[in-house]
């Protein structure tokens, strides 16, 4: 299994960013995805899951309607759109396998107010 994560960047408030995580080595399709997140010296926090085919979503009460998870399971790669940012969306983001520890390197998304 292996769990490439992309797209973090250093972004102003109220801007946007769109990370992706390339899935590899698994049946990507058969598998709930979840991305998480990491702040500087806090623990990590769930922030969205999106079902196999995609029909169904969650959200973190703090990201809901800001952000948007998607996946192309023709592309074995998962989405997370980031709107209307904030400072305290600054982390480092990663993508797991619902019900797995491992994940990748993770994307580090840094937000400027």
């Amino acid at each position: 299994v292996q769990l490439v994560e992309s797209g973090g960047r250093l972004a102003q408030a109220g801007g946007s960013l769109r990370l992706s995580c390339a899935a590899s080595g698994f049946t990507f399709s058969d598998y709930v995805m979840k991305w998480v997140r990491q702040a500087p010296g806090k623990g990590v926090e769930l922030v969205s899951s999106i079902n196999g085919d995609g029909s169904r979503t969650d959200y973190a009460e703090s990201v809901k309607g800001r952000f948007t998870i998607s996946r192309d399971n023709a592309k074995n790669t998962l989405y997370l759109q980031l709107n209307s940012l904030k400072p305290e969306d600054t982390a480092v983001y990663y993508c797991q396998i619902w019900g797995e520890l491992r994940r990748g390197r993770g994307t580090r998304v840094t937000v400027s107010s």
